[in-house]
């Protein structure tokens, strides 16, 4: 509340459509995460509009009927945003913004607003403006009265607000200038990367606002940037990390989210040669949120994709101080145990049993099971280096505690 008190939010309202392949519980879900990407970026939302369509609306997204009453909410209440779900076609942001006068987003852009908010190293920056202008090349056309009319705010960061005059071959000749860039730096982190002996390197992955840097807050006992807003950490932070009398590199890297716009998968895959480079992923969950098991499969398509799935993982259950569950009952028979139902110890007899040793269950902001952990991490670091220096293995005994 403090904070809504300091900061000026923005008044938004957020769109989304019931298709055959999003019912309305998964659109939910999707709508609760596009409030708090909007919240993140500095908005407040204040309403959402849905509709039940077999494909989006070619020119309006959504339809005549639904864009009229959008209409007539926003000029009531005076709102300057609205957001929609889906990637929108350059198109359908030119005709929406022509029907409600008012500063349109979609899913793609608000990430990457909050990633040009979060970027601070120079490196960062790069492949932010990178992926804003691959964005930005299509949408070229009709865009600039636009931003004109415009002063500022969510979606308005980065190259398109000074930018007006940018045609289409200076927005080419800028990405290929980005793109030489991040090799040249890339190449140096390269090298960084080749300078740091031969420890046993270990990355955090998961999606965003799992607690990954409180986590190595807690372990490498540092001071990363913490925060409980999407995208907290975009740049790669690597700590010297010692458990027991063990020495091992761990790498705090950016969370990743579901419809993750392609334009920054590519520019960040150079960020993601820490997990590509890892002998050891840690794949943290926010087993608290509802649907952390989309977030799971989410993470291990982006894995997939960076051909990272066959290292070896430890799933680390994080905030189990703050899951709940719903009961049921004694008297109720007629609401059918599902999945929302189970305690902590019967998600352990699911398919997490199959994950045997390799599923912990932990609370970093209260540092809960944090001993079991360290034993576990400590366990499989030792194992990979004493595979890779065999004439070690009398100097790190199976554990030792801190």
């Amino acid at each position: 509340m403090l904070e809504k008190e300091k900061i000026k939010y923005e008044k938004a309202i957020l769109i989304g459509i019931v298709t055959k392949n999003q019912d309305e519980e998964k659109l939910t879900e999707f709508l609760d995460e596009l409030e708090f990407l909007t919240y993140t970026a500095g908005g407040e939302v204040v309403k959402r509009f849905t509709q039940k369509m077999e494909v989006p609306n070619s020119k309006t997204f959504i339809g005549s009927g639904k864009m009229e009453e959008v209409l007539a909410y926003v000029e009531q209440h005076d709102i300057g945003t609205v957001v929609f779900d889906d990637e929108l076609t350059p198109a359908q942001q030119r005709n929406i913004e022509r029907i409600l006068k008012a500063k349109i987003i979609d899913r793609t852009n608000l990430i990457l607003d909050i990633f040009a908010q979060r970027a601070q190293t120079s490196y960062a920056r790069t492949q932010v403006e990178l992926a804003q202008y691959q964005y930005l090349l299509p949408r070229l056309t009709g865009l600039w009265t636009h931003l004109e009319r415009q002063r500022g705010g969510i979606g308005m960061r980065g190259p398109g607000e000074t930018e007006i005059e940018t045609d289409r071959r200076i927005v080419r000749d800028r990405i290929s200038l980005l793109k030489k860039k991040l090799l040249t730096i890339d190449k140096q982190m390269a090298t960084q990367r080749g300078n740091r002996g031969k420890l046993v390197r270990v990355a955090l992955v998961g999606y965003t606002n799992v607690g990954k840097s409180t986590l190595m807050n807690v372990i490498a006992k540092s001071n990363v940037f913490a925060e409980n807003k999407l995208f907290a950490t975009l740049d790669t932070t690597v700590r010297k990390v010692v458990i027991g009398n063990l020495p091992f590199l761990l790498s705090d890297t950016v969370g990743f989210i579901r419809k993750l716009p392609t334009q920054l998968v590519e520019s960040f895959k150079s960020t993601l040669d820490e997990v590509r480079e890892a002998d050891l992923l840690l794949h943290i969950v926010d087993i608290s949120h509802g649907q952390f098991e989309d977030h799971i499969a989410s993470v291990n398509k982006i894995l997939g994709e960076i051909e990272s799935m066959d290292k070896p993982t430890i799933m680390v259950f994080n905030k189990i101080d703050a899951y709940e569950h719903k009961t049921i009952d004694e008297d109720d028979l007629t609401t059918e145990k599902t999945e929302v139902h189970y305690t902590l110890d019967e998600w352990k007899q699911t398919w997490m049993s199959r994950i045997g040793d390799n599923a912990l269950f932990i609370s970093a902001i209260n540092k809960e099971n944090m001993d079991s952990f360290r034993k576990r991490v400590y366990k499989e670091v030792r194992d990979i280096h004493v595979t890779r220096f065999p004439y070690n293995n009398f100097l790190y005994p199976e554990f030792v505690e801190e």
